[in-house]
């Protein structure tokens, strides 16, 4: 067992929040259970100015782009442009943030579309003004892996401006279903993949293998010095499929996870830390394993990306095809702050991917053009959102 999978924080193993079948909404009501009483909680190391408010609120600002095909990873480039990689098409797309002109930057070979698999996520490197480095996730013939390549945008013609893939983690386990695909840097600078176990759950308990797990490895994609194993890019385990990673303003990892037929989950991610799949779904309350801080019927979550802004983690839903809002006391004892709530509920239709923009805006991917999806006029689209 990874050191640290039986120390789970208390508020991991004692919130999470159950959603019932019907508490769904598009005005934000979300479930009707109250609040923790203030009486009752414990000191928190966020003082109260500093907490989101129990109810939030989202405006659709603006469209970013639409006419987008099967888009899967966002990611924001320094001075506020997009780059968004298509999952079927095997595209890298730059998308100018005021006007929304696009631009086609390349094509990444190697990747073989194929049900849940393709090009998937998409991260820029920390030292992106100096080393002009992307990273992708994405599905090959044989395994799912994790490259970098340079990009060029003074170089060649649009279409030709991404440099050759070079592979810095090979021999994650591709499926037809649950490929994972988030990856994404942390603030210690070290790169997170989250993956999924492939339709073959008894990988997820197997720390010989990558799948089901979060890892963390070096921007080479070396063992990230730190890791609960030594000389393993195992982060934690235990998870089914995970499809969003984000941190709050404390630093803590953040994880959305598909579950099976009873529970979706957000986890806090602690070191070393076993999330139980497939020996449990959900809560559980067993040492040794690490609860959701919240959970969710599939009906209404199948989460994918997420994203903090202004003291929430923000959760993208795709069959469920609303956005959550997730309000984060500050303290692990007490989380979250209050019930999630839902917005935007079948108005888009599939949500895919949420990203931060700065302040209280957010990105919003749609994914209606995945094959699952019902497409509309002008999907895919982006859209940015004023939240609270």
């Amino acid at each position: 067992m990874f050191p640290g999978a039986r120390r789970a924080t208390v508020g991991a193993l004692a919130a999470g929040v159950l959603l019932l079948s019907g508490c769904s909404s598009g005005d934000g009501s979300g479930s009707t259970e109250p609040p923790p009483s203030p009486a009752a909680a414990a000191p928190s190391p966020t003082t109260s100015s500093s907490l989101p408010p129990a109810k939030g609120s989202v405006r659709v600002v603006s469209t970013t782009a639409e006419g987008l095909a099967s888009p899967w990873g966002l990611a924001e480039l320094p001075g506020g442009d997009l780059l968004v990689t298509s999952r079927d098409e095997r595209t890298i797309t730059r998308i100018a943030g005021a006007t929304g002109r696009r631009t086609v930057l390349g094509t990444v070979p190697g990747v073989s579309p194929a049900g849940e698999g393709g090009l998937l996520g998409i991260a820029v490197s920390p030292a992106f003004a100096t080393d002009r480095l992307l990273y992708v996730y994405f599905t090959t013939a044989s395994d799912n892996r994790i490259a970098r390549l340079r990009y060029d945008p003074q170089g060649e013609a649009p279409g030709r401006q991404l440099g050759a893939p070079r592979t810095i983690l090979r021999g994650i386990p591709k499926g037809p279903i649950h490929n994972g695909g988030r990856i994404a840097f942390g603030p210690d600078r070290m790169l997170y993949a989250g993956t999924g176990e492939t339709g073959h759950s008894g990988l997820s308990q197997d720390k010989k293998s990558l799948a089901g797990k979060i890892l963390r490895m070096t921007p080479d994609g070396r063992p990230a010095p730190g890791n609960p194993v030594p000389d393993s890019v195992m982060y934690s385990y235990g998870h089914r499929n995970v499809q969003g990673l984000a941190w709050d303003e404390q630093k803590r990892l953040w994880a959305s996870e598909f579950g099976q037929d009873t529970w979706d989950e957000l986890n806090q991610i602690v070191p070393g830390g076993n999330y139980g799949w497939p020996e449990y779904e959900g809560r559980v309350g067993k040492a040794g394993f690490v609860d959701p801080v919240a959970r969710w019927r599939p009906s209404e979550a199948s989460p994918s990306g997420i994203a903090f802004v202004r003291g929430s983690i923000w959760m993208a839903g795709l069959r469920g095809e609303r956005l959550w809002r997730i309000p984060l006391s500050g303290n692990p004892d007490k989380e979250p702050l209050a019930p999630p709530q839902s917005f935007l509920e079948g108005k888009y239709g599939r949500l895919r991917t949420v990203l931060a923009a700065g302040g209280d805006r957010l990105w919003l991917v749609t994914s209606n053009t995945d094959t699952r999806g019902n497409p509309r006029p002008g999907d895919d689209r982006i859209l940015m959102l004023q939240v609270r």
